[in-house]
């Protein structure tokens, strides 16, 4: 039986070249354009086809309630997902002003009324974030690489995490093992793997 294509969403402004989709939930198969901007890496289906899998188990399928992070949210894939799959509130923070237009674009097309999507840099929200003290229970880490930002946002996600919360980080490094960097020394790396030359981790910090 031949499936039903989803409707394509609008895209005004910056060209694009590519596309990811929605893995799950309500919005499943849903594709989502891809900027040609400046370090914009989508997470490819498969990543998140498998991290999903894993916070899937560790949460019970369950996400209810849920709050979520996308602190270098670009694409929006990871955010949407988890938006689609019944999170309660999913922010949004890119510093590219067509990328945050294109989420709203989306947001907008999808009537999703628990994402936000607003501008700014990810590692100064973060720290306005922690001083105002909300609390997310997951929170994406997918920042451009070779700027050491993953270092950079640890501490402030170690602030920002609710109880039992999660961090997913992606690195062109390995964040655990023999190659696991010093800053890694108060994080427990909970679930890894390896796709290419894309090492993706779910952590959760230590016990003071």
């Amino acid at each position: 039986m031949q499936k039903k294509k989803p409707a394509k969403v609008p895209v005004h402004g910056p060209q694009h070249s590519k596309q990811v989709r929605i893995i799950g939930g309500q919005w499943k198969r849903t594709p989502l354009p891809v900027l040609e901007a400046l370090g914009l890496r989508p997470t490819p289906d498969r990543v998140r086809e498998t991290v999903f899998n894993w916070i899937n188990h560790l949460r019970d399928a369950n996400w209810s309630g849920a709050q979520v992070l996308d602190l270098f949210a670009g694409s929006g894939a990871l955010g949407f997902e988890a938006a689609s799959r019944g999170a309660e509130r999913v922010v949004m923070v890119d510093s590219n002003t067509a990328v945050v237009r294109q989420l709203d674009l989306i947001r907008e097309k999808l009537k999703a009324t628990n994402i936000t999507a607003q501008r700014g840099d990810a590692l100064a929200t973060a720290q306005s974030m922690a001083m105002r003290g909300q609390k997310f229970d997951l929170i994406f880490l997918d920042p451009p690489y070779q700027q050491d930002l993953i270092a950079k946002s640890l501490p402030l996600c170690a602030k920002l995490l609710g109880e039992d919360g999660l961090v997913y980080a992606e690195a062109e490094a390995p964040l655990d093992g023999e190659e696991a960097p010093e800053w890694m020394a108060a994080w427990e790396v909970v679930r890894a793997d390896k796709a290419g030359m894309v090492y993706f981790h779910l952590l959760k910090p230590l016990a003071p």
